[in-house]
């Protein structure tokens, strides 16, 4: 960010400037941001050169800093916070903007989310221009788009359902059907999909069918592909290209990837932030692993609040040993003591992996304590 926090102290309109002349895609949401960034830049790379923030610097530093790096990019994919959103799109006039999902982050740096949907719905008011790729499975993210006069409607999924039952417009209760859903308040239901996806393809308008095989693990992830794919053919690209693009993404900013960790072991690094991002990173766990770390931490970036932990469901962990570690590993470990987790607690990452049976360890850390232990890894 260092570059971009210079180049605003210098010209606080250099955002802007920057973003002229380029079609950009702006990537939002509570969850998958980075991932899905890293797979549109990707699916627009087929098209010409790209200018994105590949390391996750998704306010306004970091976002100078990665268009400034590539200047003589025509098309951008940018990982913007959702709270900036607006100011960012007045800035730069986006193309697109893909919606991915809304969900509650850390109370005590981040607010209410509700708050969040009419900040992002009024945002998009002011750019009826901009085609948005919104996740009609997410409910909040849907009441934001629903207006916009350009969307492009994708069933990305919404396993977290837990911050969306009541409708956002009306107040009145969210029923679910199935993957349908609908207001009992007011005339507000899940759109029909231009886009989804299921085990083997991906699906778009015009019965458009392609294998989908992603290098990148889980469900969630096809969810992100597909609204990935959906915001490049947007912007004109092939659709089998970009399919081919997003399969070929193998690890975002360390997520995912796999390393050594002394001769005993190799990890697989996951990151989770908040109770959705949590219970789709547990979905991905190896459970046939020599051994489980999870590692938490409660700085700034965290939350210092960690309430939160109670909202995950870390059952089910019968077969694989676990370890606690990180600053706040004994808040972890009292929590997988009340779900019945047999545990052991190691408070530094490093240590806790090492203590694990010979083999592969599967590893779940929140933001700080991702960070610390790629440095420590690098």
């Amino acid at each position: 960010m260092i570059g971009g926090l210079v180049a605003m102290t210098l010209d606080r309109s250099i955002l802007g400037q920057l973003g002229q002349g380029r079609r950009a895609v702006v990537v939002t949401g509570t969850n998958g941001k980075s991932t899905t960034t890293r797979m549109t830049a990707a699916a627009l790379a087929t098209l010409g050169p790209v200018a994105t923030n590949a390391e996750g610097a998704n306010m306004d530093a970091g976002l100078v800093a990665a268009l400034a790096a590539a200047p003589d990019a025509t098309l951008a994919a940018l990982e913007v916070d959702e709270m900036h959103v607006p100011h960012v799109s007045d800035a730069v006039s986006p193309s697109v903007i893909v919606l991915l999902n809304l969900s509650r982050d850390q109370l005590d740096r981040v607010g209410e989310i509700n708050h969040i949907e009419r900040t992002l719905r009024a945002g998009l008011a002011r750019h009826p221009a901009a085609v948005v790729v919104a996740n009609c499975d997410d409910v909040l993210m849907t009441s934001a788009a629903y207006d916009s006069p350009h969307v492009v409607w994708v069933a990305a999924g919404g396993g977290w359902a837990s911050d969306s039952v009541s409708c956002p417009r009306s107040g009145e209760v969210i029923v679910r059907e199935g993957a349908h859903w609908y207001s009992t308040g007011i005339d507000f239901q899940r759109p029909n999909p231009d886009w989804w996806f299921d085990d083997t393809h991906i699906h778009g308008p015009g019965g458009l069918s392609l294998p989908m095989a992603l290098t990148l693990p889980g469900t969630v992830n096809r969810g992100n592909a597909t609204q990935a794919v959906a915001a490049a053919v947007t912007l004109g690209a092939d659709p089998a290209a970009a399919v081919a693009a997003v399969s070929a993404v193998d690890e975002v900013a360390g997520r995912y990837r796999t390393v050594p960790v002394g001769s005993a072991h190799t990890a697989r690094i996951l990151l989770a932030k908040n109770p959705a991002g949590w219970q789709e990173a547990l979905s991905m766990v190896d459970r046939d692993a020599a051994g489980v770390v999870i590692s938490v931490n409660g700085q700034v970036p965290d939350g210092e609040d960690l309430s939160w932990l109670w909202d995950v469901k870390f059952e089910h962990f019968e077969s694989v040993p676990v370890v606690a570690a990180g600053e706040r590993g004994t808040d972890l470990a009292v929590r997988l003591g009340y779900a019945g987790v047999g545990h052991t607690l190691v408070h530094d990452t490093m240590a806790a992996i090492r203590s694990c049976p010979p083999g592969h360890v599967e590893v779940l850390a929140n933001y700080t304590a991702f960070l610390q232990l790629n440095r420590a890894l690098g």
